[in-house]
């Protein structure tokens, strides 16, 4: 059985849904999910202090960038101690997790020979194709048709749910202070639950804007999905967010569970999908059947 490191909290879910879960013996600090993933060995923590607000969290990572310091922590240690066969790692953002040049690195200090397999996904269907990769790398090719072949029928049904509804224009953030727009597979999740989505554009890097430009683009539905928080901490920004006074006057504004359900590009993306239909057009789509809720209206 080949041993595999994980270090991206979406590859970790992953591989478990495809029955790999016993082969992974290295994951990330953020690798929470299923909750049997975090009796792993971590072997990748945040450099970035904790208790900052979304503004000195974009100061902090700014600054390291500009630096050119790394934004995580690679323990060497531990990752020679699990004599991995497989790295799994990304090349598509450095804030999000260890860089794949970092891992190489590390690997060739350590003189280890483990297969370093790089997920780069920048859309809805390279995040299906990384399914399909996971199962090659796994040996799990047939569950991993099936998982994808899953997801592809769920969206296919919001899209057929939300067919010839009116779509609003939707302003999804990526951040709160400075505001950021929706990048990579987001604003394709809003186009597939039936909204348009404002300033991001699908495939690209999220940006940073002003309050003017957001406003300018006269959104009918805000959404505070902020890269890594959950659902209370969304809540709490959108709320702030209000009393701010910037966004736009009488336009209802929704908080998302944003680490579970955008931020990752793993299979919940299309819980996200789902739920976004949902809360654009409840009287369209159909209950997700899911326990508890991962969004909330607070204005």
């Amino acid at each position: 059985m080949r041993k595999i490191v994980s270090l991206l909290p979406s590859t970790t879910e992953i591989l478990f849904d495809l029955g790999a879960g016993d082969q992974v013996v290295g994951v990330t600090f953020e690798c929470d999910t299923p909750p049997e993933a975090l009796t792993r060995t971590i072997v990748s923590t945040s450099a970035m202090p904790e208790g900052l607000d979304p503004q000195q969290i974009d100061a902090w990572v700014s600054e390291a960038m500009s630096r050119g310091e790394d934004l995580y922590h690679l323990d060497a240690g531990a990752l020679a101690g699990l004599d991995a066969d497989i790295v799994v790692t990304q090349d598509l953002c450095a804030v999000c997790a260890v860089d794949v040049s970092v891992v190489d690195d590390a690997l060739a200090h350590l003189g280890c020979t483990a297969e370093v397999v790089t997920i780069d996904p920048h859309t809805l269907d390279h995040v299906l194709d990384s399914i399909t990769r996971l199962g090659q790398v796994t040996d799990r090719d047939q569950t991993a048709s099936e998982l994808v072949e899953s997801l592809r029928a769920r969206l296919a049904a919001v899209e057929e749910d939300v067919q010839g509804a009116p779509r609003p224009r939707v302003m999804l953030l990526e951040w709160t202070d400075p505001p950021f727009t929706p990048g990579h597979w987001v604003p394709e999740m809003i186009e597939r639950a039936g909204g348009i989505p404002l300033l991001g554009r699908a495939g690209e890097k999220s940006q940073r804007t002003t309050w003017q430009a957001i406003r300018a683009a006269q959104p009918d539905v805000i959404v505070c999905a902020p890269c890594g928080f959950g659902l209370e901490q969304s809540s709490r920004l959108a709320s702030e967010l209000l009393a701010s006074g910037n966004l736009p006057e009488g336009v209802p504004v929704w908080a998302v569970d944003a680490n579970a359900s955008y931020a990752r590009p793993g299979p919940r993306l299309v819980d996200g999908v789902e739920d976004l239909a949902h809360l654009l057009h409840p009287d369209a789509t159909r209950p997700t059947g899911r326990e508890g809720t991962a969004y909330e209206r607070i204005r």
